[in-house]
């Protein structure tokens, strides 16, 4: 388990899961992502282990604050709009609570002692 908390902990699961998907019907990788894709995995990691809200996180697209920057952003929407749909089937428990967690409430801006 990279994270301590559960919560980033799938969050990294499912992304990783999303990237898998897009990388092999896009770039016909079976074992492991293209270095490209790879790129976007690690930068998608390094945002949430930055994470401002931590294990409180909304989902991304509801996120107060826009960690990512307007490149890579627009990349990893590209992947979930295509992967999303296709987590149903290869994935349909991370598929379920990455729709769940979209419904979480939006939480307040931590200030920068990382208190709310």
């Amino acid at each position: 388990m990279e994270f301590e908390d559960r919560r980033l902990e799938r969050e990294r699961k499912t992304i990783a899961a999303m990237m898998r998907i897009y990388c092999q019907d896009h770039h016909g990788r079976r074992a492991d992502l293209c270095q490209a894709c790879h790129v976007i995995y690690e930068y998608a990691r390094d945002r949430l282990r930055r994470c401002r809200f931590q294990g409180g996180k909304p989902a991304c697209a509801k996120c107060p604050v826009h960690c990512y920057a307007p490149r890579q952003r627009a990349a990893v929407q590209e992947i979930m709009r295509y992967a999303g749909p296709r987590m149903l089937w290869r994935h349909p428990i991370l598929a379920i609570r990455h729709l769940l967690d979209a419904r979480r409430p939006v939480p307040g801006l931590p200030n920068k002692s990382g208190r709310s």
